[in-house]
């Protein structure tokens, strides 16, 4: 597609401008579209073999300002790194496997499709004899031909042929050489995961998230409504969570590994507009005041950057804090790193709540946070009676609706429900409070 707009279809152009598409007679329209999706499929093949022609011939991309063909490629085009690195991987492989690159080059394959063909020829069951290589080649090159051919019915066959070959020494399950971990950031600002684990690792994995993931009951408790996968999402972010706070962790940048976050003081203590537009900071400190970070309305983490003030206010009920004066961008003082909540009160607040205080839920201490109901940025004190101890799924749902929470005349927690759940918004005790000890 050049700058124009004009989509070229092999030799000929293809009379089509992009504004023009809506405006294409039914027929017109399904085969432009045909014909652009194949045009799409043979740039494809040209740009793996254009990198990793660039790969072989050991181009200095230090003198360039980059470590590798794949941060190059990514920070010249639109791809994002994972990508790039994709792109890479199958275009060297391709050179190691010319019946592959045949199949992918002559339009009869998919990128996706020769990567997972090329994938285990280079890395065959370690049970499949030699001579075997090229009828099993065959046979998912056939498999992966043509428009019906689906990534699911590839695999299907690639396991097929590895429990045929499966080898005495060690079964493919087993094959802790085979384990791959795949974490890439998003266009969206999110991370996909993706995995394939032996059968041991695999073990501790659904071990561990089995205990997490148990659900609640959905009437008393609004979490309990979500599905098997976000629950195994959210017992895997507690496995995470915990990890990092056991300080188990190796040293990393002169520290323990743990979860940094940038913010600027004032944009930490907004809360709504006021009637002139214009944030109210919710406390008396100078607008002049030296803040954090610089001039900025987001908080910052360093490997995922962005993050909403609102999300930060959140994490910011309960963490280790080390205020930093900054001017023009620079740090002029480094104060006392300090605990919103410290190891004691949070002692306490599970003696008083015994758990996340949300009604119907009762998450264990340890899988919960100390939520400050006023916030400590907008001068809400860090004592016991304006902390309540909730689980993430809770805290988080505190910050972003419209349920309030108090500590009431009984000096426990009281929560009161946006319109939408009671039109009345009657106050309901805390979770261990429901019974006979709330009158």
């Amino acid at each position: 597609m050049n700058p124009g707009g004009i989509i070229e279809s092999g030799a000929a152009a293809l009379p089509l401008h992009v504004k023009d598409v809506r405006r294409l007679p039914e027929s017109e329209l399904l085969a432009a579209a045909v014909d652009i999706s194949r045009e799409i499929e043979r740039l494809e093949t040209l740009r793996v073999a254009a990198v990793a022609e660039i790969d072989e011939r050991a181009v200095s991309f230090d003198t360039l300002g980059f470590r590798s063909v794949k941060l190059w490629l990514a920070s010249t085009t639109l791809l994002e790194v994972p990508a790039a690195a994709r792109i890479l991987a199958l275009g060297k492989a391709l050179r190691r496997q010319p019946e592959i690159a045949d199949a992918f080059e002559g339009g009869r394959i998919s990128a996706d499709h020769a990567s997972l063909i090329a994938k285990f020829c280079e890395r065959p069951p370690r049970g499949m004899p030699a001579e075997a290589l090229d009828s099993c080649r065959n046979v998912l090159l056939d498999c992966a031909t043509g428009p019906t051919a689906t990534t699911d019915t590839l695999r299907g066959t690639i396991a097929k042929l590895e429990r045929i070959f499966e080898s005495d020494d060690l079964p493919a399950s087993e094959d802790t050489d085979r384990n791959e971990f795949h974490a890439s950031k998003t266009l969206n600002g999110r991370v996909a995961v993706k995995g394939d684990f032996d059968s041991v690792t695999g073990e501790m994995l659904l071990t561990a998230l089995s205990a997490l993931t148990k659900p609640r009951n959905p009437v008393d408790d609004p979490a309990g409504m979500r599905t098997p996968g976000q629950r195994r999402a959210e017992a895997f972010t507690d496995i995470l969570r915990h990890y990092l706070n056991s300080g188990a962790a190796p040293v990393e940048g002169g520290e323990r590994p743990h979860l940094s976050l940038h913010v600027n003081a004032r944009d930490l203590a907004r809360t709504e507009p006021n009637a002139d537009g214009h944030a109210d900071t919710g406390s008396s400190t100078p607008a002049d005041h030296a803040d954090m970070v610089g001039d900025k309305d987001v908080a910052w983490m360093p490997w995922m950057g962005p993050l909403t003030v609102a999300t930060a206010r959140r994490i910011a009920c309960d963490c280790d804090l080390t205020p930093i004066v900054m001017k023009d961008g620079v740090p002029l003082d480094l104060g006392r790193t300090t605990r919103t909540v410290s190891k004691k009160q949070r002692r306490a607040l599970a003696a008083r709540d015994n758990g996340c205080a949300f009604p119907g839920c009762g998450e264990p201490p340890a899988h919960c946070e100390g939520h400050h109901i006023e916030h400590w940025a907008d001068g809400g004190p860090t004592d016991l009676d304006n902390l309540v101890l909730l689980c993430r799924y809770h805290h988080r749902l505190l910050h972003h609706s419209h349920w309030e929470v108090e500590i009431g005349p009984d000096r426990h927690p009281w929560f009161t429900p946006p319109s939408s759940v009671d039109p009345y918004k009657k106050p309901i005790p805390a979770h261990n409070r429901a019974g006979p000890l709330a009158a």
